[in-house]
């Protein structure tokens, strides 16, 4: 495992992140999340990502029961606040002081840990004032229940105001976590110069584009049994953007440059968002151990600068870099 600087912080991750959405407490059995679990520490990952929103709060306990018993030091444990959470009340929701200081110990007490590295803002809350959201985090901080904060699919508008009010309060806003792939690269052109800019590194969530780039979505075939691509409650909505024949044909086209390097499909998509210098960590998901022992196979691997250009011509015009897609995605309300 290779291990990266988070922004301009002093914290080191691995390079390979374990992240459990769309799994744990809901797809996969416990014994199952916990051998995923096991096979990422045995792999050398030393950084688990999650969110109070996965599987309505159970993703994180199920985290913090596997996790139980490791040292806690040689850990790094991230979460998320934004979505709504519980039932679903008029303020289980968003960025506002009540929710993200009711989160925060919520998220602590699943995950069984004093604190957590990294504090996330998993949306931007445009019903909220960014300046009341930035004073909750930066007390929770003071308080030594994160280290650090972060964002999640903000523009680089509002991730340059965020770390203005951060650094005014004097906290460490380090991390952005995008979507990022080698088919969804809308972060390039205005949030990694941004972060870039003022020290802030990005934990890519998606490498493999929902399982697209793993090539078992062939052109003119019905999505496989059992794939996500046939799950309505596990990404179906998400990845129908990239299930059209074109984009297919061209991701078929990459076997020959993962061939010549000697990695599976997934591996190469995972490998190519760390040749990006602001990615600090690819984030991968897992529902059997054998996925998470595959893909850190991705780790330390470089990708020459011609085959990186030889994917470039493969994909062609089927790469989405309209930097607009991030606010585009993003909730323009609060979800009720």
């Amino acid at each position: 495992m290779e291990f990266r600087y988070l922004g301009s912080s002093g914290l080191k991750i691995s390079e390979i992140t374990y992240g459990n959405w769309l799994t744990h407490g809901s797809q996969v059995e416990n014994e199952t999340a916990t051998q995923c679990v096991r096979a990422a520490l045995d792999a050398g990952i030393s950084t688990f990502d999650t969110a109070d929103v996965y599987a309505n709060t159970k993703a994180e306990s199920v985290l913090g029961e596997a996790l139980k018993g490791e040292r806690r030091e040689s850990l790094e444990i991230f979460t998320k606040v934004y979505w709504p959470t519980g039932p679903g009340g008029k303020n289980d929701v968003g960025l506002s002081r009540k929710h993200v200081m009711e989160s925060i110990n919520g998220s602590l007490r699943r995950l069984q840990t004093d604190y957590v590295d990294l504090y996330q803002a998993h949306r931007y809350d445009t019903e909220t004032p960014l300046e009341e959201t930035m004073q909750a985090f930066a007390d929770i901080v003071r308080q030594g229940k994160a280290l650090y904060i972060g964002v999640s699919e903000w523009t680089a508008d509002q991730i340059r105001a965020g770390h203005a009010l951060a650094k005014d309060l004097g906290v460490q806003l380090i991390s952005s976590q995008p979507q990022y792939s080698m088919l969804w690269r809308v972060i390039e052109d205005e949030v990694v110069p941004t972060s870039r800019e003022l020290g802030i590194s990005q934990i890519v969530w998606s490498p493999v584009a929902q399982g697209v780039l793993t090539g078992k979505y062939k052109p003119g075939q019905q999505p496989p049994a059992g794939s996500r691509a046939t799950d309505e409650k596990g990404g179906a909505n998400m990845i129908k953007r990239f299930m059209n024949d074109d984009v297919l044909t061209r991701v078929q086209g990459l076997q020959p440059v993962a061939d010549e390097l000697g990695l599976s499909m997934a591996q190469l998509a995972v490998a190519w968002v760390l040749q990006n210098d602001n990615v600090a960590a690819a984030l991968i998901g897992a529902s059997r151990p054998e996925q998470v022992t595959e893909n850190v196979k991705a780790a330390g691997v470089t990708i020459p600068a011609e085959l990186m250009a030889r994917i470039d011509e493969v994909l062609g015009d089927v790469v989405e870099r309209d930097p607009g897609k991030t606010a585009e995605t993003s909730p323009q309300k609060r979800p009720a």
